[in-house]
């Protein structure tokens, strides 16, 4: 006899677990189902590859920006010096200071596309 009173029949348990094995195997389905409708969105989400693989970006502190340091920019870069009468160097060997005038002047003399 179970803790209610009535005894419990074999019937009873294979009915038992008869139910419990559906409901898992629902649960299971229900997974499989919604990882087969999730995949293809979460194959769209990822981001496609740039074309330049090697990209470097520079934080602009003052403006609250980021540049994208390639070819354009040494050109600007370079532009910067001659305009400023400065020796030629690279941007990541100058001082914070003549890196932060630098953007100064990129914002004051956009690209002309």
């Amino acid at each position: 006899m179970d803790t209610y009173g009535a005894a419990t029949t074999r019937a009873d348990i294979l009915h038992l677990e008869d139910y419990n094995m559906h409901r898992a195997n629902r649960y299971i389905t229900s997974l499989f189902l919604t990882a087969a409708l999730a995949a293809p969105v979460a194959l769209m989400a990822i981001p496609a590859p740039q074309e330049d693989h090697n990209q470097n970006r520079v934080y602009d502190k003052e403006h609250k920006d980021y540049h994208n340091w390639d070819n354009n920019e040494n050109k600007a870069w370079g532009q910067y010096l001659n305009d400023n009468h400065k020796n030629s160097h690279e941007y990541s060997k100058a001082s914070k200071k003549e890196q932060s005038q630098y953007w100064n002047y990129r914002h004051a003399h956009p690209d002309k596309n």
